[in-house]
């Protein structure tokens, strides 16, 4: 069931990742945040995040540093979204990749 949770969070991110750089409309979503100079280093950590996730499954220890890192960006992400008061339904999906990230954080650690 992990490993299904590790793909489905590996393929959003590195998604959303790729999609900032070929989306006009994402980064007009990091202007609108206040953040326009902080969208490429996002794209990058979420794309460097997805590898990690899937060279996770081999080496535990990169499961963790990634899986960690993309929590801890969602729970950024849902800060942002929560402070220019975007609402309920738009601050979700930060909210839920930010507790499937970080059960898989958790699960990681169960590795050691």
């Amino acid at each position: 069931m992990t490993t299904i949770l590790i793909g489905l969070s590996a393929l959003s991110f590195l998604f959303y990742g790729i999609s900032y750089f070929t989306s006009q409309k994402l980064k007009d979503e990091f202007k609108r945040y206040g953040l326009a100079k902080f969208g490429p280093l996002t794209a990058v950590l979420e794309i460097l995040g997805a590898v990690g996730l899937v060279v996770g499954l081999q080496v535990p220890l990169i499961l963790s540093v990634a899986s960690g890192g993309l929590a801890l960006l969602m729970l950024l992400g849902f800060g942002v979204r929560i402070k220019i008061k975007d609402g309920f339904w738009l601050a979700l999906p930060s909210f839920l990749f930010m507790l499937l990230n970080g059960y898989i954080f958790y699960e990681s650690l169960q590795a050691y």
